[in-house]
């Protein structure tokens, strides 16, 4: 499943071949998505997009009266092809803009193409959202108040995204490694030096995922097709059973949250 890396670099991938452009043309070939795909999607020919951004996981394309609001799903994909490009069995959405076209792939048909007039951010999927972890706002002081109290464990806390949003299950386990605590501790039980070390080591992954162009998964490729190298770099994620880059202690793998869990027993407290 695409995470925030992934979303991110989708979002800069196609922002400098839309931003600026006018909408030429819109095609739905199947709108049965998460959510089905709005009749004023169709009509969204003649606007003008004014920018490209993005809030956890999804992306946001201003059109000035409203914004586009796309979501890869589990498996889905943003791609800027060539006019006339033929789409392929999963190929669901192309919107025509200047001399490309922006095209979803969808295999599973769990992503989303919906419409919005006014706040956008106060649409129903937005509202609720948590700190971006890669904003200012998201603090040591910040993550150790949201904290107190929260018996839960701390990976499901940051995995929360009424919390923190685009923390996902392998950014997680990578930063709970690097930060050196246990992903089964209680978030409530954190000091304010620890909630420190995890709110750096967070923000560091997933800088350095987006700059390795994320994890490349299953369907998951960039919006020009290429394939990202995250995944060659990771510390305990899909591990289990091999031994510890840093200490040579095997790898365990534990469920929580019905998501698998990996970690270094020696490493992380």
């Amino acid at each position: 499943m695409p995470e925030l890396p992934e979303v991110e670099i989708t979002r800069r991938g196609i922002a400098p071949h839309l931003t600026g452009q006018t909408i030429a043309g819109v095609e739905v070939r199947e709108p049965r998505l998460r959510w089905r795909v709005p009749a004023e999607v169709s009509r969204l020919t003649g606007l003008k997009i004014v920018s490209v951004k993005r809030r956890a996981k999804y992306i946001l394309v201003d059109c000035g009266s409203g914004h586009l609001i796309l979501h890869l799903g589990m498996s889905g994909s943003l791609r800027i092809l060539r006019p006339g490009t033929p789409p392929g069995k999963h190929d669901h959405f192309d919107l025509r803009a200047g001399n490309q076209v922006l095209r979803l792939r969808d295999p599973r048909r769990f992503g989303a193409v919906l419409w919005a007039t006014g706040d956008v951010l106060s649409h129903k999927l937005l509202a609720s959202l948590g700190v971006e972890p890669l904003s200012a706002a998201f603090s040591a002081g910040l993550l150790h108040a949201l904290s107190r109290g929260h018996r839960v464990a701390i990976k499901l806390f940051v995995m929360d995204a009424k919390k923190v949003v685009g923390v996902g299950n392998i950014y997680a386990n990578e930063s709970l490694f690097r930060a050196g605590i246990n992903p089964r501790t209680q978030a409530g039980r954190l000091s304010k030096e620890r909630c420190a070390k995890l709110v750096a080591e967070i923000k560091d992954t997933l800088k350095s995922a987006i700059r390795a162009g994320g994890s490349s998964l299953r369907d998951f490729v960039h919006s020009d097709g290429s394939s990202g190298y995250m995944q060659q770099n990771y510390w305990v994620y899909d591990r289990a059973g091999e031994p510890c880059r840093k200490c040579g202690t095997t790898i365990r793998r534990v469920v929580m949250g019905q998501r698998a869990t990996f970690y270094c027993p020696s490493c992380q407290k």
